[in-house]
């Protein structure tokens, strides 16, 4: 088992460093072809697609979404329109056993869609679950078609501006920054359907800090929870562009760590492990540095109202962009196994949520570093009959 002393050894850069031709190695551990719809998508012209729905699409797989997942299927054997399908092994069982994230994700994706077509002219008339929610998991039902229409007097949205810039970011945050309330207030009012809530009070800040942190390290100890997320770990580059999905560690520090033993996935599931406690240490600052909390809440948690919370938090995003800050979902304490259920209540009752309410994002804000996008599947890898 690794010690601790060889631990932050590594950490500090000395043992990586002395590596013969470690500079010139770290220069190639960028993973650029994950990176590639990103910049595919931002090189379209929508004259030039042939298709609109591609172009839509494109831009499309590019939402936010639980664990990088994307399981987001395409059906484009209808002429003028999209058929979007749940890929059921993307699912989330453990942390999300009711794919009420995952739907989230879902709808996140289908507003960058509408968006997209607006820019281009185009109007897509979503029409969602047309063959019935399915409950108490997605099934194999369509989750949306979307009827696309050229139309002159279509509305570009001003938010897809920062499509591009949009990345969720997890480093730790700007401490001497504080969050003007007034900016929170114009970011909430960027959701059109869900109720918007959001606190900078330093008082409140410290305790929804500490309750956040606590589902985290919940999620963590819990081993099916926590191998859930181990599984889907890519570290480094040959995983990460083999596999653009899941929880990516990218970079030289984090491959050298890997290749030098000191990121088993079993020492990081393993409580008692020096591995483990370093994987606390390493995960808490993001928690300590919040400058701000905002929340998205429903009326009742039907598949149309986690549809909404998605679109909604996907437009909150942008517009947190707009205004030069960072966002980093806190899902940890929303989710519904059963060892979070104390956690789950407690949250609620701190921000106010009412009864029959559903809790559907919360989320961290500050002044954060620029971080690059995240990876992603091929735009043709997500269509299933063209």
């Amino acid at each position: 088992m690794t010690t601790r002393r060889k631990f932050l050894t590594i950490l500090g850069g000395g043992t990586i460093a002395a590596a013969g031709g470690a500079a010139t190695w770290a220069m190639t551990r960028d993973p650029a072809q994950a990176r590639r719809p990103w910049t595919t998508a931002s090189a379209l012209d929508p004259a030039g697609t042939g298709d609109i729905r591609r172009y839509a699409l494109a831009h499309a797989i590019l939402a936010p979404n639980p664990h990088n997942r994307q399981p987001w299927i395409a059906d484009l054997s209808t002429p003028g329109e999209v058929a979007l399908y749940c890929q059921s092994d993307r699912r989330l069982p453990h942390t999300d056993p009711f794919d009420r994230q995952i739907t989230i994700g879902l709808g996140c994706f289908s507003e960058l869609l509408v968006m997209a077509a607006a820019e281009a002219g185009y109007r897509a008339e979503a029409e969602f679950f047309p063959e019935g929610e399915p409950h108490p998991r997605l099934d194999g039902r369509p989750v949306a078609r979307f009827r696309f229409a050229q139309d002159g007097g279509a509305t570009p949205d001003s938010l897809f501006a920062y499509v591009f810039e949009r990345h969720t970011n997890r480093e730790p945050f700007d401490t001497g920054r504080p969050v003007d309330p007034a900016v929170l207030a114009e970011i909430a009012a960027a959701a059109r359907t869900s109720r918007g809530g959001f606190t900078a009070e330093p008082d409140r800040l410290g305790h929804l800090r500490e309750l956040a942190w606590q589902a985290m390290e919940t999620e963590l100890r819990t081993y099916r929870t926590a191998k859930e997320s181990i599984d889907l770990l890519r570290i480094g580059k040959a995983e990460i562009e083999a596999n653009p999905d899941g929880i990516s560690l990218a970079g030289p520090l984090m491959e050298g760590l890997d290749k030098l033993g000191l990121l088993a996935r079993d020492d990081m599931l393993d409580t008692s492990s020096t591995v483990f406690r370093q994987q606390l240490a390493a995960m808490k600052p993001p928690f300590e540095t919040a400058m701000a909390f905002m929340w998205l809440t429903t009326d009742g948690n039907s598949r149309a109202s986690q549809i909404a919370a998605g679109r909604d938090h996907l437009r909150v995003h942008l517009a947190v962009t707009a205004k030069g800050l960072a966002l980093q979902p806190f899902s940890q304490a929303l989710q519904e196994f059963e060892e979070m259920e104390p956690h789950f209540a407690t949250m609620r009752d701190s921000l106010g949520i009412a009864s029959g309410d559903t809790l559907q994002m919360l989320v961290r804000l500050g002044y954060g570093p620029k971080t690059k996008p995240a990876p992603r599947w091929p735009l043709e890898s997500r269509i299933r009959s063209a």
